[in-house]
């Protein structure tokens, strides 16, 4: 619980909270435009270079339960400050990175050290803020949330243009000494000690479920999935992980989550809720920049630009947000942001490639209108019954659930347009005839199939028209997708309306 002096000094703290939260957010999509330059500069493979995204993810995810048992042992403000100065050490080693493996373990390391800046951000300022003011509050909170990976593509476009890639990892030193210096200088110190004992069988299968389903994933689409023994092995480990872990917090004299967190119907369906948002939301962030720069040819920096409305959409929403939830409610408004966002998705499915920027840029402002609709009041609902004494704790599993989501998504999304691409080439390529003289009549002279120059050139065009189709595709699953979320609302009940008595100590 918050002290009288951190409420004394709540905003300062909540300046420093806001900037470890950005920090760690930003991370998750600032390297999407540089990954084309990183990739011709490690030497890596398309299919290699997405580690660079899923390795920082799937650190974070498996590390962020951890972080909540280490943060009551150690207190809070230590683990703060180590997960920083971790952060900010390792983002500094990531732009030294001379090799595929190096940065993968350097962004493995980024996502360690990072995994407990956003869930014991959230868990501190419902500490330091009374409930009547806790819908502005998740408000602002979750604008550094969703603003670090919007604003993420802009920042590392104009950052690998103007200087190199290596500078969207530098970035992060300037932002994690102000947050250091806010912590350390405005936040009271906590003893900690008040851990529950460790659960080492939990945990332990937790991290291996994770590992396990996270390389099934990346590795499937090159193994052609279950025809392979390594992903058979790896299903397999995925599943007794599972059992293991479901069998430990069922038994367990203390389990690695306490199972009143599985009790609490509207902490569960905001956890799954959040599990899918990051699944169908996230992996946008990841997938137009290299639509815009292998497609249409855009620079690092005009892929940026492009993605500058998704960010001015979720700052309307941020802005609304605290308003709606008081006058319609937080199911009505996630909702809203729902519908909001399928409009999106509807819309990129429609992309094509004659297309200006104006249909990306109007789709991204959509879509950030919708995403920023949905994190306060997802946030607000969840925790709207949850006890007190596991908000901690709560904020763990929903950070994780969020996290793995953005992973899982990234690694499906990649996964089926590797497939549609090759689907759609296959398709294209065998309606051309290259002894057929209507063809040769209707294409230009430079695609003529009858010379190996022509023929090169024709197939790289039928490779990116099948690229595109695949877009188009895997943005209609997702827009379906969305429609598969609305059930998950009943789950959910209205959150009680604020008692301003309940935390008279905290005006």
């Amino acid at each position: 619980m918050a002290t009288a002096q951190d409420i004394k000094n709540r905003i300062p703290i909540t300046g420093a909270l806001m900037l470890a939260t950005l920090m760690n957010t930003l991370d998750s999509t600032i390297a999407n435009v540089a990954l084309p330059h990183i990739q011709g500069s490690v030497s890596a493979a398309q299919d290699q270079i997405t580690w660079v995204l899923t390795s920082y993810i799937i650190a974070t995810a498996i590390m962020t339960p951890l972080s909540g048992w280490l943060s009551q042992k150690i207190g809070r403000k230590r683990m703060f400050m180590f997960s920083i100065v971790g952060f900010t050490v390792a983002s500094v080693a990531c732009g030294m990175a001379t090799s595929l493996p190096e940065i993968v373990i350097y962004r493995l390391l980024q996502g360690i050290a990072g995994a407990s800046l956003m869930p014991l951000s959230q868990a501190v300022m419902l500490d330091l803020y009374p409930q009547r003011l806790i819908p502005r509050v998740m408000s602002l909170w979750s604008a550094a949330v969703i603003l670090g990976p919007i604003a993420g593509p802009t920042l590392g476009g104009w950052l690998t243009e103007s200087l190199n890639w290596r500078w969207v990892f530098y970035i992060n030193v300037p932002i994690g000494i102000l947050a250091f210096l806010g912590i350390y200088s405005f936040m009271a110190a906590d003893d900690g000690g008040r851990q529950r004992p460790f659960d080492v069988v939990g945990f332990g299968s937790l991290a291996l479920f994770i590992g396990a389903f996270q390389l099934m994933l990346d590795r499937g689409p090159s193994q052609d999935w279950l025809q392979s023994r390594e992903v058979i092995v790896e299903a397999a480990v995925m599943a007794a992980a599972l059992y293991v872990f479901v069998t430990q917090t069922l038994s367990a004299e203390h389990p690695f989550f306490h199972r009143d967190l599985a009790k609490d119907r509207n902490f569960v369906g905001s956890a799954v809720f959040g599990f899918f948002v990051g699944v169908l939301l996230f992996s946008t962030s990841a997938l137009l920049p290299l639509l815009m720069q292998n497609l249409m040819g855009y620079s690092a920096l005009q892929s940026g630009w492009a993605s500058v409305p998704r960010g001015l959409g979720s700052l309307v929403a941020f802005l609304g947000v605290p308003w709606l939830v008081v006058r319609l409610g937080g199911r009505l408004v996630l909702f809203i942001g729902l519908a909001v966002s399928m409009a999106a998705l509807w819309q990129m499915s429609r992309f094509d490639l004659s297309m200006t920027a104006s249909p990306i840029m109007i789709s991204g402002f959509i879509q950030g209108l919708g995403t920023g609709l949905m994190f306060a009041p997802l946030s607000l609902l969840g925790y709207a019954t949850l006890d007190p004494v596991h908000r901690t704790e709560g904020t763990i599993v929903a950070t994780m659930a969020r996290t793995l989501g953005s992973s899982v998504g990234i690694s499906i999304v990649q996964a089926l347009l590797t497939n549609n691409s090759a689907l759609a080439h296959e398709r294209l390529a065998e309606r051309i005839a290259v002894g057929d003289p209507v063809i040769r009549q209707v294409l230009p002279p430079m695609f003529d199939p009858s010379t190996l120059a022509g023929l090169h050139i024709l197939n790289a065009e039928v490779t990116r028209q099948g690229a595109m189709i695949a877009y188009g595709n895997v943005f209609s699953w997702m827009t379906l997708g969305i429609v598969a979320l609305l059930p998950l609302l009943l789950l959910m009940k209205p959150a009680a309306p604020a008692r301003p008595t309940m935390d008279a100590h905290a005006e």
